[in-house]
């Protein structure tokens, strides 16, 4: 058989380890150190904002962006419903109550229209909207961050898998309130596992690094007055990110080109790239299609699913909405038309977006969706 064809796994160049050894050359290996303050300083000037606290996962950082926001027992917090569970699972973690936003087709990001919709439907009750940036694609940030300042409604960014993606020239975790990104092992760049909070607010950067090392008072023994969590990023960790954060743009120019020849090769078929507005510019993690409906009944995204994998070729489909999971069955969606999250769903497929994939490996994965039609 053929050498397997990933969805995404990470690219390592050499300066990670570099990193690693001043690491261990020091007897930094334990958490925090040198790697971890720069990994935070130089993540928070590329995306633009004062201040980064390094996290073991983009999941607590997404967590201590709640617990910043003052999310407490029964305060409603809208979500988009297109997404992982990682994005949403936080607002439990705080005993808050999400309520769904549909997405919309421009973006497949939360719609602005349905994000009013539940604003006022929630009017006094709603104390954020935590706002994800689907597949590395920016979604309609001006509408939605006119709408939280009209409601007076704090914004948590959810940028786990936009980091390098630009919005009218801003990057991509740098509008929200209190944002988050990812550098888990599928992601742009990864320290294997590991996230960022980010904010302009640093004193609140001070009080999440304060709440990840186990909310320990300043005092000589161990002291707390408040409960804390164990979250932050060790020194070897932040080495690994370090040596990636040198390559993101390079790794963001690659995505890109991956998406282009899909695009370019799949014109004339009965498929649609996900699609992004021309003033955004996405870092293209993963590069999707949607299969036309009057298609469908021939050839269905499962169909080629299971077909790729026939070949050793990693396909997934596209997120299955927030709504439809048994977990979050009691929980409110609020959708103003059709329904557009269920219908990525059924009729979407992430496809093979590894930079290390080669053209020619490129090439073999669109031949076989190519003879299906």
């Amino acid at each position: 058989m053929s050498e397997k064809i990933w969805l995404s796994t990470p690219t390592t160049h050499g300066e990670e380890q570099e990193f690693i050894k001043e690491a261990f050359d020091t007897n930094w290996v334990a958490p925090l150190g040198k790697n971890v303050t720069e990994f935070e300083n130089e993540i928070a000037a590329y995306v633009g904002v004062n201040a980064a606290a390094a996290m073991t996962a983009g999941t607590h950082a997404l967590h201590m962006a709640v617990k910043m926001a003052g999310i407490e027992r029964g305060d409603i917090v809208l979500c988009s419903d297109l997404t992982f569970a990682a994005t949403v699972n936080p607002v439990t973690y705080e005993n808050g109550v999400q309520v769904f936003v549909e997405s919309e087709r421009d973006t497949w990001n939360m719609d602005p229209k349905a994000l009013e919709i539940a604003l006022e439907k929630y009017k006094g009750r709603v104390k954020a909207v935590m706002l994800v940036h689907l597949y590395g694609t920016p979604a309609k940030i001006d509408e939605i961050m006119e709408l939280c300042k009209k409601y007076n409604v704090m914004l948590i960014e959810d940028a786990a898998e936009s980091l390098g993606a630009t919005y009218k020239g801003k990057q991509t975790g740098a509008f929200g309130k209190y944002s988050a990104v990812s550098f888990n092992g599928n992601k742009i760049i990864t320290s294997s596992g590991g996230g960022m909070f980010l904010s302009d607010d640093e004193a609140a950067v001070q009080k999440v690094r304060f709440y990840s090392t186990q909310a320990r008072d300043a005092a000589p023994h161990y002291q707390h007055s408040e409960i804390g969590y164990n979250y932050r990023m060790s020194n070897i960790v932040a080495g690994v990110g370090r040596g990636q954060l040198i390559h993101l743009e390079e790794h963001v120019a690659l995505k890109k080109k991956i998406y282009d020849t899909y695009k370019r090769e799949f014109e004339g078929l009965p498929v649609k790239m996900n699609p992004y507005p021309d003033y955004t510019e996405p870092n293209f993690w993963l590069s999707c299609f949607t299969v036309d409906e009057e298609a469908m009944e021939k050839v269905n995204p499962e169909k080629i699913r299971l077909t790729l994998e026939a070949e050793n070729i990693e396909s997934r489909p596209i997120w299955k909405p927030m709504h439809m999971q048994p977990v979050f069955e009691g929980c409110d969606f609020v959708a103003c038309g059709d329904l557009v999250g269920e219908d990525l769903f059924r009729r979407g497929l992430c496809l093979p977006s590894d930079i290390k994939m080669t053209e020619a490996d490129q090439m073999r994965v669109i031949e076989i969706i190519k003879s299906l039609f």
